[in-house]
């Protein structure tokens, strides 16, 4: 999910118009997907419910649809950079296929969500799935260390020193490029699969240690989420994080400061017009050899392909836990997927090169101007010990419906029971980073309201 084509695109604009200083913007994001992915998983881990479960369950139901359209939005905005960064890499690939018929091809990665993912499957085939995504991911990081390997005459120490805060964060273009990176590292898309993608691991370890019964795959998918045991919440809940941390600052860091490193290197100070995707493969297939082109159009491909993947399985929890509506994953990728592809298609037909890195761009501020309202939930959740409470086994040892989770009386509650709401250390940085996304976005909104930036 950290690593699609809005990251390219983001990347390849700030590189070559600040070269490496908003490399900070880039490592700031990745500091905030961590703390608030912690959160995710944490709320996932005690409560047994994704984030769009949650919101159904103890939000006034005004607020939750308007919660999802929010989420729908933000999918379709990051759908839309699939489609268009797709579209490049192919074009980039095969010249002989318009960008037309490369937004069109898109939807092939439908076949991919037919093939091989079922969410109610066993464990086995799960794990067969997460594997396969994270072959494309690695082929990602491989492109991108040939990539590096590839750029001369480019100082360590100026590198480097792009990750110390810079003031072009807060000129009115370095804010615009800024909220880019934000909303394609922080995807809003990505908080609620990552509070639900643990809940399977949990449920796993329970069933190993004869805590519930093994569930088949038609009560899978009849039942709601249970509540795990405070034993699978202690072994799992440090783990899970420890696994989030590391593939966050190994894989989406490197490969995004990667790809900003690549186009400050080789584009800073060219023409805004050529500073795109098309820009930097020409530039790199010229400068260095076509081999670098290649390996830049295959790993947008590659990266294309696997956010899609995991944006379909996010719509599909989106659905199903703000509104109890179940499609099946193909058919929910087909539709959001076409959904994409008519405006992409319109576009590359109208302006071609131009519109299209446009729009990729303004997709991922639309990412950024959606997350205060999906975190602010997030952060109230994991705040309140009505939530955040681990009851004893009596809780834990069948499916609870929301409604007994809602109406569960304190004077009902077990003798046994473990808080485990933010301490105020956490809870304090939740709200600065929610007041720095606020103050990013409306910043940038003023700004753009007067025609400054964009």
């Amino acid at each position: 999910a950290y690593i699609d084509p809005g990251n390219y695109s983001t990347g390849v604009v700030a590189g070559a118009t600040f070269r490496f200083k908003l490399l900070c913007a880039g490592l700031m994001s990745n500091i905030f997907a961590i703390f608030l992915q912690s959160l995710c998983i944490k709320l996932g881990s005690v409560s047994g419910l994704n984030l769009a479960e949650a919101c159904r369950a103890f939000l006034p139901r005004w607020l939750n649809y308007f919660l999802y359209g929010l989420a729908e939005l933000a999918i379709i905005a990051t759908d839309v950079a699939e489609v268009i960064g797709t579209a490049i890499a192919i074009n980039l690939l095969i010249p002989k296929i318009p960008l037309v018929v490369g937004c069109a091809l898109s939807i092939i990665d439908v076949l991919f969500i037919l093939l091989f993912y079922n969410p109610n499957g066993s464990m086995k085939y799960l794990r067969s799935f997460e594997c396969f995504v994270s072959v494309l991911v690695l082929g990602v990081v491989v492109c991108f260390c040939l990539q590096l390997s590839l750029i001369k005459d480019t100082s360590v120490v100026e590198v480097f020193r792009g990750y110390l805060p810079s003031r072009e964060v807060f000129q009115s273009q370095g804010l615009y490029q800024a909220c880019g990176i934000l909303g394609a590292t922080v995807m809003p898309h990505s908080l609620y699969l990552g509070s639900g993608l643990v809940q399977p691991r949990l449920r796993e370890y329970d069933v190993k240690r004869g805590i519930i019964p093994a569930s088949t795959s038609s009560e899978l998918e009849n039942k709601l989420p249970y509540q795990p045991s405070p034993s699978a919440i202690k072994a799992c809940l440090k783990m899970f994080v420890i696994e989030l941390t590391i593939s966050l600052f190994i894989f989406a860091l490197f490969v995004n400061s990667a790809i900003l490193i690549t186009a400050g290197a080789s584009l800073y100070g060219t023409p805004v017009g050529e500073a795109d995707l098309f820009g930097i493969y020409n530039l790199l297939s010229t400068n260095l050899s076509s081999a670098a082109g290649t390996i830049f159009a295959l790993s947008l491909l590659l990266s294309g392909i696997s956010a899609g993947i995991v944006g379909t399985i996010s719509g599909q929890m989106v659905a199903e836990g703000s509104l109890n509506w179940t499609l099946r994953p193909w058919l929910r990728r087909l539709i959001t997927r076409s959904i994409s592809i008519v405006p992409s298609i319109v576009i590359a037909a109208a302006v071609g090169r131009e519109g299209l890195n446009d729009v990729l761009n303004a997709s991922q501020v639309v990412l950024s101007i959606t997350l205060p309202f999906i975190t602010a939930p997030l952060i109230f959740f994991t705040c309140r010990d009505r939530y955040m409470t681990v009851r004893s086994p009596q809780y834990c040892d069948e499916v609870v419906t929301r409604n007994e989770l809602v109406n569960l009386d304190e004077r009902d509650a077990p003798q046994s029971e473990m808080k485990m709401t933010n301490n105020w250390v956490t809870t304090a940085v939740a709200v600065i980073i929610w007041l720095i996304i606020a103050f990013m976005n409306v910043a940038n909104l003023v700004l753009l309201g007067k025609g400054v930036g964009g």
